[in-house]
């Protein structure tokens, strides 16, 4: 079955794999990808045709788009970029001198990393929910791109960068609550920033952050961490269930951005397989699931989402 495409729409065979769809300045993230073929455009858009209750995860991968980088895009993430590697919760937890060597570095990157914005992937998303189409949505980033775009059946499965909460008490206060205390407390630290990290930090040396100092919990002194799961946390048991549940009312999976190579979020593809559930896959190279998937698109997130039509 060939689809008709409204009139001024873009018919999937305009949509490229270029560009177009990203902001200047912000392509150093996006990975290179070749003409989304219109063949694969046509059978996603028969998929969510399909679709009544739709379940979606995306990933890194739709933000990148957003000028935010991910860990794994091959010539442009975090791993191909740079022989960093991210905060470890037990490292976290147990080094004062590793939390302040974080919490300066995310100082720094803070201002550029919450004035990211939603680009037209996100903004698909959120009509889809609108619309009736999308039943739940799962991001397994950390950067609020979502809920800026005005979603709201949305769990966030690693947490959020925005807030923060604290190890000993569990309260929750806005990060951007956090950064005004950062101010007041170094008011005469500066250091010169290096490359930007996925999840809002910089880069800088060691001998850098010696002077800058990491403020407590306001109710009890404990230690302040950013509301996200760290690697080598878990997603909280609650959380978990609380997805299953939500896929058991779907009748359609979309993976969109992700390799799913972090078993947090493969595991509802497993789900999905043991429970039926059809699975289309739209990201940018290889991922874990893709021995699930019905249908594989491989293209940029914005372009793809963006032309397909709720009919």
């Amino acid at each position: 079955m060939r689809l008709p495409w409204p009139v001024g729409t873009p018919h999937p065979a305009s949509v490229r794999a270029a560009s177009s769809v990203v902001a200047a300045g912000q392509l150093n993230f996006v990975p290179p990808c070749s003409t989304t073929d219109v063949r694969s455009l046509e059978l996603l858009q028969e998929f969510v045709t399909r679709a009544r209750r739709m379940f979606v995860i995306t990933g890194a991968g739709l933000s990148t788009e957003s000028g935010i980088p991910d860990y794994r895009s091959e010539g442009v993430g975090l791993y191909a970029r740079t022989d960093r590697r991210p905060m470890q919760y037990a490292e976290f937890v147990r080094s004062a001198k590793s939390r302040q060597r974080y919490w300066a570095r995310n100082f720094l990157g803070w201002p550029q990393f919450s004035s990211h914005q939603p680009n037209r992937a996100h903004r698909a998303l959120q009509r889809w929910e609108d619309s009736g189409k999308l039943h739940w949505l799962v991001t397994q980033n950390v950067d609020a791109l979502h809920g800026k775009a005005g979603q709201k059946r949305l769990t966030e499965l690693h947490g959020c960068a925005h807030r923060v909460v604290c190890l000993g008490c569990s309260s929750v206060t806005p990060r951007e609550d956090l950064q005004t205390r950062f101010i007041a407390i170094n008011p005469e630290w500066s250091a010169q920033a290096g490359a930007v990290a996925p999840d809002g930090d910089v880069f800088l040396e060691d001998e850098q952050v010696l002077n800058f100092r990491v403020p407590s919990c306001e109710n009890c002194g404990g230690i302040l961490k950013p509301e996200v799961t760290f690697f080598g946390d878990t997603v909280s048991k609650a959380i978990v269930e609380f997805v299953h549940s939500r896929l058991a009312e779907s009748d359609s999976v979309l993976v969109a951005g992700s390799s799913l190579q972090v078993y947090s979020g493969y595991r509802f593809l497993l789900a999905a397989s043991d429970r039926k559930i059809p699975v289309a896959i739209l990201n940018i190279g290889p991922t874990r699931a893709d021995h699930l998937a019905k249908l594989k698109v491989s293209g940029h997130c914005g372009d793809v989402l963006s032309a397909v039509q709720l009919l």
